[in-house]
């Protein structure tokens, strides 16, 4: 891959989403010279704080609770360490590697801002664990905003915790001598700043953002497939009408679904045939519309995030004037706000997807062979698939409850305010996971009505006629891996292939 260079004008040109997604899936992030000369300047100020004995929180004091509690300066290095030290306290199982190099990626931006004032080293040893693929070991529970993830992280930095490197799990001290690298002896304030901030939340949001991407591109094309299947009314999609409800992402799927059913005997032959569909069809641009709207207002959010200073205190001005602020901008609620947001619009696509599936497979509602059954009675054909996707749609529905309104109270009430934005990133992600799973068996049942209405004499059934050309690539893209099903080998197989066969293509490019 190609690296992905943090630019030299910070506040024009700088890392986004889409960037931090690539250095997550394997790219290389490589500082620029100004990026570099910004984290020098900032270390500088810091020691120059230091050496004015100003109070600064974190620097010259202790933090949360502590923060008036004064550090002299032999003990600021150790501040640092025990910061790392008391704040990895993270539980449960480790995050996989993609979702840590996205939370590293965010950490590496977010000090190339050049407010942190840690030094050159840290930033650089960050980016060669990417370069490398050295991965802390990251527990995925226990952040009630940002600091025990990234003291995880900070571990290895000091020779201490757990990484894998290159697939191989050893200590933090023998991740270090592998990469040729000596643990890091913290100076003033590098401790805080690599557990501060939102480069978790940020990072992972990052992540949510680009699965998410490719998850509503499939969506679309999904429906599709089922709309052919069931012969959808094909007027309710028309231009003229949708242009009468001025949503960017609804008139984007209407615009996808004609494309994509264009020149359909499947849909020809059923026109007229209802004065309306079912609102799981007609509603598709309406629903994948929202969450495409949706989608484009976080993924502003999370690229404002990654723009922003997150660190506390921000350190400015010269090494000759040095400035030290104290501020909030670790707190992200407009960022937890907004992948809640995400989470409640991909939670709603998935259950417009179970409802689809059920269509599908239900006799009461559908011309086609009993839950998709080639021998029904004998055969129970997608019938538990469709238990399946309602048990993940109710899954969604109770992880799309808000995160950002928990709150709480911590650090003897000195941080009495809580915005959990790692929690509503991490709610998202396991909403993608069911969505995605949820979309899968959705897919496998639509060509497997496909080839049953295929199967069908015309005699017996009033849709014998092609499919579209769009439709056809996404039949043939599952079909050249997985047959046709007839209750000769367990279903849930297929739905993992099935899942995969998703994940390794670009739907857009078929």
């Amino acid at each position: 891959m190609d690296a992905v260079c943090l630019d030299d004008v910070m506040l024009e040109t700088r890392l986004d989403w889409r960037a931090v997604a690539r250095v997550a899936d394997g790219a290389p992030l490589v500082l620029s010279k100004d990026a570099i000369a910004r984290i020098e300047t900032a270390h500088r100020i810091v020691g120059a704080l230091v050496e004015s004995g100003v109070r600064a929180y974190g620097i010259t004091t202790g933090v949360g609770a502590l923060a008036d509690t004064v550090v002299d300066r032999r003990s600021q290095s150790r501040l640092s360490r025990n910061i790392v030290l008391s704040h990895a306290c993270g539980v449960g199982p480790l995050l996989d590697a993609t979702s840590v190099r996205a939370i590293m990626a965010a950490q590496v931006a977010n000090m190339a801002h050049g407010y942190s004032g840690v030094r050159r080293d840290v930033v650089a040893t960050l980016c060669t664990f990417l370069e490398t693929n050295c991965i802390p070991d990251i527990p995925s529970r226990g952040s009630a905003g940002y600091l025990t993830h990234n003291a995880h992280i900070a571990l290895v930095l000091i020779g201490e915790g757990r990484a894998q490197v290159d697939g191989v799990s050893m200590s933090g001290a023998d991740a270090l001598a592998a990469l040729s690298l000596a643990p890091l002896v913290l100076e003033a304030k590098e401790g805080l700043s690599l557990v501060n901030g939102t480069a978790c939340s940020t990072g992972l949001g990052a992540l949510a953002l680009s699965r998410a991407a490719a998850l509503l591109d499939w969506a679309d094309a999904i429906a599709a497939l089922t709309l052919e299947a069931l012969g959808a009314q094909m007027a309710a999609f028309d231009e003229k009408v949708l242009a009468l409800r001025p949503s960017p992402g609804l008139l984007a799927v209407g615009a996808t679904l004609r494309r994509l059913l264009a020149g359909s005997g499947l849909i020809e032959a059923a026109r007229g045939k209802r004065t309306q569909d079912a609102l799981s069809l007609r509603a598709v641009p309406h629903v994948h519309g929202a969450a495409r709207d949706v989608f484009d207002v976080t993924a502003a959010v999370v690229d404002r995030e990654l723009a922003s200073v997150t660190d506390n205190p921000a350190v400015a001005g010269t090494p000759d004037a040095p400035l030290v602020f104290s501020q909030a901008h670790a707190v992200a609620p407009a960022l937890s706000q907004a992948l809640d947001s995400l989470a409640i619009a991909m939670a709603q696509l998935s259950a417009i997807s179970e409802r689809r599936i059920d269509r599908l497979v239900s006799p009461l509602v559908s011309s086609l062979p009993p839950f998709l059954a080639t021998d029904p009675g004998a055969g129970s054909g997608f019938m538990i698939a469709q238990y399946t996707a309602a048990a993940l749609a109710a899954e969604n529905r109770r992880f799309a409850t808000p995160a950002s309104l928990d709150s709480g109270l911590t650090s003897g009430n000195q941080e009495d305010f809580l915005a959990h934005p790692t929690a509503a990133a991490n709610k998202l992600l396991a909403v993608l996971d069911n969505a995605e799973q949820i979309l899968a068996i959705e897919y496998a049942a639509a060509v497997q009505a496909h080839d049953l209405i295929a199967a069908t004499p015309e005699s017996e059934h009033i849709m014998p006629h092609s499919r579209a050309p769009g439709t056809d690539r996404l039949h043939r893209h599952l079909r050249r891996t997985i047959p046709l099903y007839a209750d000769d080998r367990p279903l849930g197989q297929d739905l993992e292939i099935t899942r995969r066969l998703m994940r390794d293509v670009d739907v857009t490019e078929m």
